[in-house]
């Protein structure tokens, strides 16, 4: 059986998932403009230069989450994805994850995204599979804190080993394993797959793509 791991955000996504998210809670007067976009944008320049401090990011992030009841999020949850997130899945990114669903293999998204604005994501492509950023409950709300290890750089291949672990998959026994991500923030990962695929990829990614002669590969 051969593994099949996908990043989430201008991966399988035309776009970001994170940054689309601060953006749509501005467009619906739910935090304030002029912070949250200045916030949201150097947050989102950061990552792409590859020097995001994920812990500072998951603070402004989850702060909505703590401040609002949980029933309410989830509400406003079920607008986004259908209102943003749907329409952002790539016609190459469903063919992609159904060649490989037909090919037999098992699939997982790991994304930096935190878990509750991606699994719905997820849910839409037919992956069951998932790992993001997760938050912190504690009596079904959300305390505004990451929980656990954010799925982010090396951060990515640790949360990998633990959902191995927890399914009793030796990494080692799957025939191959397939990586897809745009992002520099995730070379450390694509250096230990089998297949290493660069999607969309950022200049420093594209440079080590085609270093190391791994396969470029443009969804839209």
């Amino acid at each position: 059986m051969n593994l099949a791991i996908f990043d989430l955000d201008n991966t399988l996504l035309d776009g970001d998932s994170d940054y689309n998210w601060a953006q749509f809670l501005i467009s619906k007067g739910l935090v304030d403009k002029k912070t949250h976009n200045a916030s949201n944008k150097q947050f989102y320049d950061d990552y792409n230069d590859g020097k995001l401090d994920i812990y500072e990011f998951c603070e402004f992030q989850f702060k909505f989450f703590k401040d609002n009841p949980r029933d309410f999020t989830d509400k406003i949850l079920k607008h986004y994805v259908t209102e943003i997130a749907e329409p952002m899945i790539t016609r190459d990114a469903r063919s992609l994850v159904e060649k490989h669903k037909q090919n037999g293999d098992k699939l997982l998204i790991i994304t930096a995204t935190n878990s509750y604005i991606t699994k719905p994501i997820a849910n839409l492509l037919g992956i069951k599979n998932h790992i993001g950023t997760d938050l912190e409950e504690i009596n079904g709300e959300f305390t505004g804190k990451a929980k656990g290890i954010p799925s982010f750089r090396e951060g990515k291949i640790e949360r990998l080993n633990l959902w191995l672990n927890e399914k009793n998959l030796p990494f080692d026994d799957f025939e191959k394993t397939f990586f897809y991500s745009d992002s520099q923030n995730d070379i450390p990962l694509l250096q230990i797959v089998s297949n290493p695929v660069a999607v969309n990829p950022d200049e420093i990614l594209q440079k080590e793509a085609i270093k190391n002669k791994w396969p470029i590969m443009i969804l839209k």
